[in-house]
């Protein structure tokens, strides 16, 4: 079976745990998998992913070899396979547009981006890079805010002839003008903004499913967020936090069918920036609401966790799920697999829905 090729914007942490981890992965059996919903998908398995393409504006990654550039700073996230042999592969400049956030000049060079001085990309250049690269499809993994770029990106994937994984807070998939557009060239896109295998938002949608299904009303929650890695310094500038806050917080809104919270009553969002705890993430939820009888309760949760290996296993099984959609020329929305995988899919479904559909698009049974 053929290697599933893939380009990727944006080397970051995510990035670097999701590369290290398809080569921890590449030689190990079933039983010794961890972290997957998956092993096989299609016949295709992680370690049968090959990164051919990538970009990044980073002055300490452009012009290396992937397989040194994920270790390159502000990248902080732990180790899970260090000793990847090189890759032949490039990292190229891609374009800046709206990519770095201004704020982040004020911050150590070791926490955030050095702008490199190479020429920017333009889109003539990425895309014959993507067509000569031979990629299937392109993965999303810009800063939080970089709306501009997310969409200059997608226009790439789409007059490449590319699927797009769309694992960023900008709304493509979700959009039924860039939908119909994929669509319509018979292109594959999964989106928008990929979950966690056990992170805040998944956590805090399963709990809000759990009050709705025993009767619980709730009056009112917050989730707030900690950490110390690039992404969490971007988004210090709640001017870029508009997507993702709309993101986060509809996926639990959506949970809770028409007896949604009112603004004042619900807060989810990234919240602070902690240098010492780099790339762990600190979450915590609280939800207040009433039982029988009227009788208050409130729950209050905390969760510690690396944040950027936190989504490499789902976003292994939305890689596999858009290889599957193009080896069976399926284009559009990937409406399953956005659900399941993405907190602002363009349908809501409850996270078991979800994974019914997913089941059902893996074997034949659902087109998309």
């Amino acid at each position: 079976m053929d290697m599933i090729k893939i380009g990727i914007v944006g080397i970051g942490n995510c990035a670097s745990a999701l590369i290290q981890g398809i080569e921890y992965y590449r030689n190990r059996s079933e039983h010794e998998a961890i972290g997957f919903m998956h092993w096989e998908i299609g016949g295709y398995r992680p370690g049968d992913i090959e990164v051919v393409a990538a970009f990044d504006v980073d002055n300490r990654k452009v012009g290396k070899d992937i397989s040194e550039a994920v270790f390159c700073p502000p990248n902080c996230t732990k180790p899970i396979f260090r000793d990847i042999s090189k890759k032949g592969v490039r990292v190229d400049m891609g374009c800046v547009l709206d990519g770095v956030a201004g704020h982040m000049k004020n911050y150590d060079e070791k926490h955030t981006f050095v702008l490199s001085a190479h020429e920017e990309a333009d889109r003539g250049q990425v895309i014959d890079i993507l067509k000569k690269s031979g990629a299937d499809m392109l993965l999303n993994y810009l800063p939080v805010g970089s709306e501009k770029a997310a969409r200059f990106y997608a226009e790439c994937a789409l007059e490449a002839g590319v699927g797009l994984v769309n694992n960023m807070p900008a709304f493509i998939a979700s959009d039924p003008q860039w939908e119909k557009r994929f669509r319509d060239r018979n292109l594959p896109i999964i989106g928008d903004d990929i979950k966690s295998q056990m992170g805040a938002t998944i956590v805090h949608r399963v709990l809000a499913n759990l009050f709705r299904n025993r009767g619980v009303k709730l009056h009112r929650t917050y989730q707030l967020n900690t950490g110390g890695n690039t992404d969490f310094l971007n988004m210090l500038d709640r001017n870029r936090l508009v997507s993702k806050k709309e993101s986060k917080t509809e996926s639990v809104q959506s949970q809770l069918g028409v007896e949604r919270l009112s603004n004042e009553n619900i807060h989810i969002g990234p919240s602070d920036w902690v240098a010492w705890q780099k790339d762990n993430k600190i979450c915590f939820i609280r939800m207040e609401g009433s039982i029988f009888g009227d009788i208050p309760m409130d729950l209050e949760l905390r969760l510690s966790v690396e944040d950027s290996p936190n989504s490499g296993g789902v976003v292994v099984d939305a890689i596999r799920c858009c290889k599957l959609a193009i080896d069976r020329k399926t284009g559009g929305v990937l409406y399953g697999p956005s659900a399941y995988f993405m907190k602002h899919p363009p349908q809501q479904f409850t996270d078991e829905e979800a994974r019914r559909m997913t089941e059902d698009f893996i074997a034949g049974t659902r087109k998309g």
